[in-house]
């Protein structure tokens, strides 16, 4: 389907840097032309809706009430037709942005536009969310700094749209839906893979660090999620083990550091969603060694090991030992599946998304406590027997991303005219009910940190 697309036969330059050619047919106008402002409030009847990073617009209860908490009073959000183009005000920069396939409402620190009827939906959704037209929100967007950078409104409506005849929009949106979903289809394959190899993986660190490695007489833990132990280990609350430290940045240059449930406790410049201050004076610290955990996502694993110091969010806690232990083993234990449903039974809120493990919760969780160097000797066998099973974890991530950037890739040279895909199109069936945006990946749902209001 996608080997043999060519360019177009002729080309007509755009007076666009940044575009270059387009097809000859083609058009382009200021957004102002075929997007013009709404503002239509007092709908609290309808759903509500969110835009998110990698999904565009979406229903709020498909977010799993991660993307950002609700105002109470609901009467100034505004209403969102099937169509509509929706900017999030400070995160469009960052391609916070979709076109609504829903009706509902939506918080007012969005941009809602209607669309002309010379764009299709799915077409606008594909060109809108593309880097090309990213690029522009960002030079649309005024501030200092990675968080306060709000649309200014007259240098976005003076943004350039591309508009191909109305019959090369329709072909465009088929092309790319039948392509998303074989590429979706790839992604899952890959994910289930790395599903199963992670389970693989998990069965071995809980057999280790819940049974130690030689095969010793067993006796009952006392505690409901770990079982037996071996006879000569211990079991003691977390308060005996760790002591929470709450030390503040003087000037705030330290990196900072963000969670992510795949990739631990990294630089913010790794997770994508991450959100980030103009100033870090204040923040709070941790150092190499320390135990962080996120307070909101406790209950999902989110804990790990600082491998370098930095300034992390106020909703994380740090804690150190007070014992002599093993911090990469304690890691190990606390991310385990079967701690996790401890760690949610003692996770207090009124939604999940927003649930918080306080600290005192956490110091009263009963943990196994086999001699220290045998805690270090655990480690060294589960990095051991892991290895293989991290490689090719890996390898199988590194297919995701290529070929996330490859969609990415395909779907801007085609929005641009780079390719002409209307005779493929042509031999394709319809798809019935086919999504026009890509589907948020599991990685990136593991992403979301922070509010993106």
């Amino acid at each position: 389907m996608i080997e043999g697309l060519k360019p177009y036969a002729e080309y007509k330059e755009s007076g666009q840097k940044w575009l270059g050619q387009v097809p000859r047919q083609w058009a382009s106008y200021p957004l102002c032309r075929v997007a013009t402002p709404k503002s239509e409030c007092g709908r609290t009847d309808l759903e509500l809706l969110s835009v998110y990073l990698h999904r565009g617009v979406i229903r709020y209860a498909d977010s799993g009430g991660q993307v950002h908490k609700p105002s109470l009073d609901l009467s100034k959000y505004q209403v969102v037709a099937p169509g509509d183009f929706v900017l999030n005000n400070q995160q469009a920069w960052r391609g916070s942005i979709g076109v609504s396939k829903f009706q509902g409402i939506i918080s007012p620190a969005y941009v809602v536009l209607k669309l002309s009827p010379k764009l299709n939906p799915g077409y606008a959704n594909y060109l809108f969310r593309s880097p090309a037209m990213v690029a522009q929100y960002v030079v649309a967007s005024r501030g200092v700094g990675d968080i306060q950078r709000n649309l200014f409104y007259p240098d976005l409506r003076n943004s350039i749209a591309i508009v191909p005849p109305p019959a090369e929009q329709a072909a465009i949106v088929r092309f790319l839906d039948h392509a998303n979903r074989k590429i979706d289809g790839f992604i899952r394959a890959k994910r289930k893979l790395i599903g199963l190899l992670n389970e693989q993986k998990q069965a071995i660190i809980h057999r280790a660090v819940t049974r130690g490695l030689a095969d010793a007489p067993l006796k009952p833990s006392g505690i409901h999620w770990l079982g037996e132990i071996p006879k000569y280990w211990e079991v003691r609350r977390a308060k005996y083990l760790f002591r929470e430290v709450d030390e503040r940045s003087q000037e705030g240059k330290e990196t900072h550091l963000a969670m992510s449930q795949r990739l631990g406790l990294v630089p913010s410049s790794m997770v994508e969603s991450a959100m980030r201050s103009d100033s870090y004076a204040g923040a709070k610290l941790c150092k190499e060694g320390d135990l962080v955990l996120n307070r909101l996502k406790a209950h999902l694993g989110v804990f790990a090991l600082a491998k370098q110091g930095g300034v992390i969010s106020p909703d994380y806690s740090v804690f150190r030992k007070r014992a002599a232990i093993s911090m990469e083993y304690y890691e190990s234990v606390l991310r385990s599946s079967a701690c996790r449903r401890e760690l949610r039974t003692r996770a207090k809120g009124l939604v999940e998304g927003f649930w918080r493990l306080y600290t005192d919760d956490f110091y009263d969780i009963r943990l196994p406590v086999p001699p220290q160097p045998e805690q270090t000797e655990i480690m060294a066998a589960v990095t051991t027997e892991t290895a293989a099973l991290n490689t090719v974890i890996a390898r199988t991530e590194r297919e995701i991303a290529l070929m996330q950037e490859y969609r990415t890739r395909l779907t801007a040279d085609i929005v641009t005219g780079k390719l002409d895909v209307r005779e493929a199109a042509a031999t394709l069936p319809e798809l019935p009910n086919a999504p026009s945006a890509e589907p948020a990946t599991d990685e990136a749902m593991e992403e979301i940190e922070e509010s993106e209001e």
